[in-house]
Order: structure tokens, then C-alpha cells, then sequence
């Protein structure tokens, strides 16, 4: 498959770790340096019966390896997405959704450094 063809923009991606899943909407593919630009909407803690939904609408947008996103399965984000309130005017960003948002990459990094190394 050409790599170039492998997401399109407005297309929602999923980046797994652990028992984590970070949704997001795909703004562009840079093919030269094989890496996917994001707009993160939301990561899915499902350590719990009910999986925990943090809206991510107003963290930074990401540029990550492409080969470590797979494609979103409508199925399995709708619901997701049905939990989420409009999107409001926010002064005030998210702290706690940052956060976490921050801890996600820098363990889904760390653990993807590691495996290049091996």
C-alpha cells in the first residue's frame, strides 16, 4: 500500500498503549518524513468496567510515527464520541486532560524508543 494513501485527512486514528486508546483526527500526512499530523479528540482509559472518556478537543496537535497509528473503527469510537459535550469556549485549558494527554505520549515514546533499540 502506498503510505500516502494510508489515512486521508478528517480520518480518526487510534494510537494504543497499555490500556490506553488516544482518538484522533488526521490534518495531514507528511510522506517525506513518514509521520502523521493529529488533532487529538479523546484517550479511552479502559482499565476500569466502564471505560473512561477524557475529551483532548483543546490539547496540542501531534506529530507522530505513522506506522504506530491503525485506523479507528467506527464502531468502536462512536460511543465514544456520543459522550462528549459540545465543544464550549474555553479560557481556561483542561488541566487535568493536558496532563494526562502528556503522561499518555511520554510513556507511548519511551515504550516505542525501547523497541527501536532491541
Amino acid at each position: 500500500m502506498d503510505i500516502s494513501s494510508k489515512f486521508q485527512p478528517g480520518q480518526i486514528v487510534s494510537l494504543d498503549y497499555s490500556h490506553q486508546n488516544l482518538y484522533a483526527e488526521v490534518i495531514e500526512i507528511v510522506v517525506s518524513r513518514q509521520l502523521c499530523w493529529v488533532r487529538p479528540l479523546l484517550l479511552v482509559n479502559s482499565t476500569q468496567e466502564l471505560p473512561l472518556v477524557m475529551d483532548l478537543r483543546n490539547v496540542s496537535d501531534l506529530l507522530w510515527p505513522l506506522d504506530l497509528f491503525r485506523p479507528a473503527l467506527d464502531t468502536e469510537v462512536i460511543a465514544f464520541l456520543g459522550q462528549l459535550f459540545p465543544k464550549e469556549l474555553k479560557f481556561e485549558p483542561d488541566l487535568g486532560a493536558k496532563q494526562q494527554f502528556n503522561l499518555f505520549i511520554h510513556q507511548l515514546w519511551q515504550a516505542y524508543q525501547q523497541g527501536q533499540e532491541t
